[in-house]
């Protein structure tokens, strides 16, 4: 019998939803953080909830819009109603309790978020353009909820571009990293100007009283880290390994920005 094997809907749901990349749950996950730690409000609660819902409807919507036929798109139809229904609550929530021009920042994340999902669409979710265009868009989320918390413009790009400091040099680290476990012969110059970008923004920023020296700080911390692996001997390390612990040690930092941005 295969009673012992039914999925409960949930199950599937879950099964169907969750990415299966760590760095998917880091390029989503972090900028809440950052957002919700350093700018704290329940209009900023409200922007979280949309993100994440965003990001969990992608593989359901991806589903539903093959032609192909396929047992789960019942499970799939169910999935999006629900994370729909969160995404335009916490959206109207936010907008209710900051008022909807304090959303603005989420104008910026369109055009990024339309590439990423016209990409996707043609199955080139894993090409260059469409992971920066993915991290690029989620790096507006901490700016959105500063931005209903009641920041300042100057502060909150100044957040957004710390954000964006993270992620968009990861993304080409991580990149040019698997790509040459895999034998292509991939430079590591722009990884490693990216990271230096970086640097250089937030020490600006910090210089101009617009973000805590700690960001800069960070972001040197992540620079040493590319060069660690990209400017060396290819490390035997496992790919997954290196992806766990980047999603782990780049979290850590994440939250230690946070806090140093919040106090």
């Amino acid at each position: 019998m295969n009673a012992g094997r039914t999925t409960s809907p949930l199950a599937a749901a879950g099964r169907l939803i969750l990415p299966k990349e760590h760095g998917s749950w880091s390029l989503a996950l972090e900028p809440v953080v950052l957002g919700l730690v350093a700018a704290p409000s329940a209009a900023g609660a409200g922007v979280a909830l949309a993100a994440l819902a965003g990001m969990l409807l992608r593989r359901p919507v991806k589903l539903l819009a093959g032609e192909r036929t396929d047992e789960r798109r019942p499970v799939a139809g169910g999935t999006v109603l629900i994370l729909g229904l969160a995404a335009v609550t916490g959206l109207g929530a936010a907008g209710w309790a900051a008022g909807a021009a304090r959303l603005w920042p989420l104008l910026l994340a369109v055009p990024p978020g339309l590439l990423f999902l016209w990409l996707d669409a043609r199955g080139e979710a894993r090409v260059a353009a469409a992971e920066l265009a993915g991290a690029t868009a989620f790096s507006l989320v901490p700016a959105a909820i500063a931005a209903v918390a009641g920041w300042p413009a100057a502060r909150v790009l100044a957040l957004a571009a710390v954000m964006a400091g993270r992620s968009l040099p990861t993304v080409m680290t991580i990149r040019t990293f698997l790509r040459r476990r895999k034998g292509a012969a991939v430079a590591a110059g722009p990884a490693v100007a990216a990271g230096l970008a970086a640097v250089a923004v937030a020490g600006w920023l910090a210089w101009s009283g617009l973000a805590p020296w700690v960001a800069p700080a960070v972001m040197a911390l992540l620079l040493g880290r590319t060069v660690f692996l990209l400017l060396r001997p290819a490390l035997t390390v496992s790919a997954t390994r290196v992806g766990v612990a980047e999603s782990a040690v780049g979290g850590i930092l994440v939250l230690v920005l946070a806090l140093s941005w919040s106090g």
